[in-house]
């Protein structure tokens, strides 16, 4: 998958120079509380330097305090630079989408029945509902429909591709993002945005995290978290009166450097990384999801629901044959194709125009008092009314139920079953009351696509084609591609009822789409990826947008969902695990003088008590740091099952857990010991 968002350096300059800067202004504590981990740090930070000044002031001596105040205030400091370093990736997203959006003056139309006069207006004074002209060279002053026209629109600026597309009022592809431009031709817009609520603007604020709220997950384990601290906070408070039965000097600092070891100062510390971090992923896909409600959403999807064109296959159907019932002439059921194409708009229909046109050398025109009948995604068939007679093109039920048959000749039977048995799909033509033959339609299944599937079905992933063809290709196009179920003939409605259904039954599901007829099922999916290209309808009924209106793409959603929770849980794992160790270290360094026998816990010969206790804080603070590439690139999804998934967390996060620890907290007392700090 190609990804088109601007790269960024994990570790820009720019960003890690301000991310400095930001990280001691989140120590407000009125910030902090938003995590109670590190909130419950900082205070104990706070209170251990206030008792540093206090042994100053009586002459007692204060550097072992200080030493652990310093530590406590940079492990506070180093969570709060892990969350700044993650919004300022976003920030910096943010930017390459901010060059896009130009105060400019819009050609306000007066009249609607005089479109080509205007007054010029500043686009921040338009109002939703508007008409404005946009011509050749003009930039769209706002996110609205087409109302008329059909232009060029140079969309660069928002999704990263160079290439103009085509935008005309109707359909699917009448939305208009403002900031973009116009390269030729001209358009008629009417504005459905608000100031300041823009598609551009709204993507802004979610990229740069303005607007981003705590997850139902992220909320569940600050819930978690803060129950750990308060048990830690309890048990440590309950040593209190251990320390005293035995003659143990506690020290404020030495139950501040207790506490804080024990409870999962790690994660707390990561865990708005890792959440920001998860949208930043899905940005570099050129995705962007409107909450981390939905990233998280596709990370615990079980059904995968895919439209057959331009998802399983490369969309491309193309006119490949024709096969007349006995009685009727090759070229005659060529020169019906064509007239009956006349009305059908779609790529499809355009090809069966140039392949009659191609190989049999006909060019047709609508006759006069003829009636040409469009194509509807709802009929789902075109075709012409001339004077005596109506020649009809379309899917095969829909022929058959508009001409009334319900038994079809044996040969025309004959001629569907071999173009669906081979995957393509087959179209019927007739003329007033009878079948002329069938019309071959042939996609092309995505070479890769199987193996795709295939790891989406180990990792628990239900994939679901959706598909207007006949079951007939339907099947044939399923089998080829791998997918698990398949859904044809399908309206909007059918997708919804699936979606419903399948939720149901308690799992979650993901969809994409781009048309109104889509924004149904967008808004019913846990994970609704609508098309930049599709509808503002589709848009605002989606929870992801995808830049590159690329359907295929969900796949790696999916996996970048995933990606978030692995992440999490991984990093969880990893600090719950870390507290384990610690107790080797803090706990006998305490209490060996009154209990001689706990110097057998001391198994990593530590210096002395007090170089015990400072590498244990040591190590809480500067593991944070190293951790924080970890979070923002997160741990490297494997399309595994939740079984061997556990196994691993536990092997490589938890079992790395404990030793890290014993590893690092031992090197440090090393170090402090050769200075001779505290040793």
């Amino acid at each position: 998958m190609t990804q088109n968002a601007e790269q960024i350096a994990l570790f820009d300059r720019t960003i890690l120079t301000r991310a400095t800067r930001d990280a001691f202004f989140k120590l407000n504590p009125r910030t902090l509380m938003r995590n109670p981990v590190i909130f419950v740090t900082e205070v104990v930070a706070m209170l251990t330097t206030i008792v540093g000044i206090e042994e100053i002031v009586h002459g007692h001596g204060a550097a072992f305090s200080f030493a652990v105040a310093v530590w406590l205030w940079l492990t506070v400091l180093f969570a709060t630079f892990a969350e700044a370093m993650a919004e300022g990736r976003g920030r910096a997203r943010a930017e390459s989408l901010r060059r896009a959006r130009t105060d400019t003056m819009a050609k306000l139309i007066l009249d609607p029945r005089e479109p080509h006069i205007f007054k010029p207006t500043p686009a921040p004074d338009l109002h939703q509902g508007d008409l404005v002209l946009v011509e050749t060279g003009d930039l769209i002053p706002s996110d609205g429909e087409i109302v008329q026209g059909i232009a060029s629109v140079n969309e660069s600026a928002i999704t990263g591709e160079s290439a103009p597309v085509i935008r005309e009022s109707g359909g699917d592809r009448s939305a208009v993002t403002g900031g973009t431009q116009v390269v030729s031709d001209w358009l008629v817009v009417r504005i459905t945005a608000e100031q300041g609520s823009t598609f551009l603007d709204r993507m802004i604020a979610l990229v740069e995290g303005a607007e981003r709220r705590k997850t139902p997950n992220e909320i569940a384990l600050d819930i978690l978290l803060a129950g750990l601290t308060i048990i830690f906070l309890i048990a440590v408070v309950t040593i209190v009166p251990l320390g005293l039965y035995s003659g143990t000097n506690l020290g404020v600092a030495v139950l501040a450097a207790l506490l804080v070891c024990l409870i999962p100062t790690t994660i707390g510390g990561l865990l708005s990384a890792i959440g920001i971090a998860g949208m930043d992923r899905l940005i570099r896909f050129n995705v962007i999801a409107t909450s981390g409600r939905a990233v998280e959403a596709a990370g615990d999807v079980d059904a995968l629901l895919l439209d057959k064109t331009g998802t399983i296959t490369f969309g491309n159907r193309m006119a490949a044959g024709l096969y007349p019932v006995p009685g009727i002439a090759e070229r005659d059921l060529a020169q019906f194709a064509a007239l009956s194409s006349m009305g059908d708009d779609t790529p499809e229909g355009r090809s069966i125009l140039s392949f009659v046109r191609d190989r049999y050398g006909i060019t047709v025109a609508a006759p006069e008092q003829a009636t040409i009948v469009p194509f509807s995604a709802n009929t789902r068939l075109s075709g012409i009314d001339l004077p005596g007679q109506s020649i009809r093109k379309g899917a095969v039920d829909s022929v058959l139920r508009a001409i009334g048959i319900t038994e079809p000749p044996a040969a025309f039977t004959d001629a569907v079953r071999r173009v669906a048995g081979a995957g393509a799909t087959p179209l019927a033509v007739s003329v007033d009351k009878r079948l002329l033959g069938v019309l071959e339609l042939k996609d092309i299944v995505k070479p890769d696509i199987k193996e795709r599937f295939a790891a989406l079905r180990r990792m628990g992933i239900r994939t679901v084609m959706v598909t207007g063809d006949n079951r007939i290709t339907a099947a044939a196009i399923a089998a080829e591609a791998g997918v698990d179920d398949v859904i044809a003939e399908a309206t909007p409605q059918d997708k919804l009822d699936y979606i419903r259904k399948v939720q149901n039954e308690g799992r979650l599901v993901a969809m994409c789409g781009d048309g109104t007829n889509d924004a149904p099922a967008l808004a019913q999916a846990d994970a609704g990826v609508a098309m930049q290209t599709g509808t503002q309808a589709a848009r605002e009924a989606g929870n992801m947008i995808d830049l590159d209106s690329d359907p295929t793409k969900l796949i790696e959603i999916v996996e970048i969902g995933k990606q978030l929770l692995i992440t999490r849980g991984a990093l969880t794992t990893f600090s719950i695990s870390n507290d384990i160790s610690k107790y080797f270290a803090i706990l006998p360094a305490i209490f060996v003088g009154a209990y001689p026998g706990l110097q057998a816990l001391n198994i990593m010969r530590l210096a002395s008590p007090e170089s015990a206790i400072l590498s244990a804080v040591i190590f809480n603070a500067v593991i944070i740091v190293a951790l924080v590439p970890l979070a923002l690139r997160g741990v490297k999804f494997r399309p595994i099952g939740a079984g061997a998934l556990l196994r691993r967390n536990l092997l490589i996060y938890g079992l790395g857990g404990i030793l890290a620890p014993f590893i690092g907290i031992k090197a440090i007392d090393v170090i402090l010991h050769a200075f001779h700090i505290f040793s």
